[in-house]
Order: structure tokens, then C-alpha cells, then sequence
């Protein structure tokens, strides 16, 4: 893991990367952590070499055990988690994934869901996150 501190004018923020997700593909962190919420970029189903799982159900377990990584290097976990934003490259995987997500997200967050007409690396499913800290 890799934490860079980032100085902003009310406070500070700090730069969240770890190994066990995947890198980020463009010039974003995976994380930031501010106040007492880390905020959680897109996790993509691929796991952190970069291969992707086989259907909707085992990239949506993959994207949240990237998105559970990322939360955990934050100094967070799922279960703080208290919004996500969750992108399908098909609505109509929603119940199959619906069935995967609701394993792990059981404290019920607020979210959002919608259909994107693409998504990085031809993924099936993205899913970002605001949780509280420790």
C-alpha cells in the first residue's frame, strides 16, 4: 500500500493506492480520504492482473472484492460503506448482479445504478463507493 498525503486549503486529503485492486487507468487515485470518508473510485470486475471474470456475477464479486482492497488501505470496510454508484454495461444482468451485491453489501447503503453505454477495458460492471472511516 501506498498512502500520499495531498495538501488542500481546509484540511488535508490523503491519496489512497494498494496493489490488491487494480491501478488505476487514468490519472485518478483510487482513493481519497478526507474528513472521515474515503471516497472510492470505480472498481471494474478484473482482478488486478487485469483478467476478467466470465460473466456479470463473477465480475460484480470481483469489482467489490477490488472495491473491499481499496476501502480496507482507506482504513475503511464494506460494512461502513454508506453510498455506491453502480454502472452496467447491460441492464438487463441487473437481477444476477442484484443477487451478487446483496452478499455483500447486507447493511443495505444508499446506491445508484444505471446502465452505461461502455465501460474501461470492456467491463460488465463498475461499482464506486463513499464509506466512513475508522
Amino acid at each position: 500500500m501506498r498512502v500520499l498525503i495531498l495538501r488542500e486549503e481546509k484540511g488535508i486529503m490523503i491519496k489512497v493506492e494498494t496493489d490488491k485492486a487494480p491501478a488505476a487507468v487514468g490519472p485518478y487515485s483510487q482513493a481519497i480520504v478526507t474528513g472521515n470518508l474515503a471516497f472510492a473510485s470505480g472498481q471494474l470486475g478484473i482482478d488486478p492482473s487485469g483478467n476478467a471474470g466470465a460473466d456479470i456475477a463473477a465480475q460484480t464479486a470481483q469489482a467489490i472484492e477490488n472495491l473491499a482492497a481499496v476501502l480496507t488501505a482507506a482504513g475503511s470496510d464494506l460494512s461502513r460503506v454508506v453510498k455506491t454508484t453502480c454502472f452496467l454495461a447491460n441492464i438487463a444482468d441487473f437481477a444476477a448482479f442484484n443477487e451478487v451485491y446483496g452478499k455483500y453489501f447486507t447493511g443495505k447503503p444508499a446506491r445508484s445504478l444505471i446502465e452505461a453505454a461502455a465501460l474501461p477495458k470492456g467491463s460488465l460492471v463498475e461499482i464506486e463507493a463513499i464509506a466512513e472511516i475508522f
